[in-house]
């Protein structure tokens, strides 16, 4: 998966601006139906081998759920 297949849902209009992409971010990849975010690595767990876990705020995935319409 590239990042050109992403649809960035958040950091456009309303939330947090970030001119370097290093903030929080929710992405939409719309051939796999899926949600991809972008957050600080979380190390409260081992995640299984493969897996990430990150932490976001919780206003960015409230500004994720309003631009999908949810």
């Amino acid at each position: 998966m590239t990042r050109q297949e992403l649809t960035r849902l958040t950091g456009k209009s309303g939330g947090p601006q970030c001119v370097d992409d290093d903030y929080p971010n929710v992405y939409r990849h719309e051939g796999r139906s899926s949600i991809v975010v972008q957050g600080d690595v979380y190390r409260g767990f081992a995640a299984p081998d493969g897996e990430a876990l990150v932490e976001i705020p919780e206003s960015v995935l409230k500004e994720a759920v309003r631009a999908l319409g949810w």
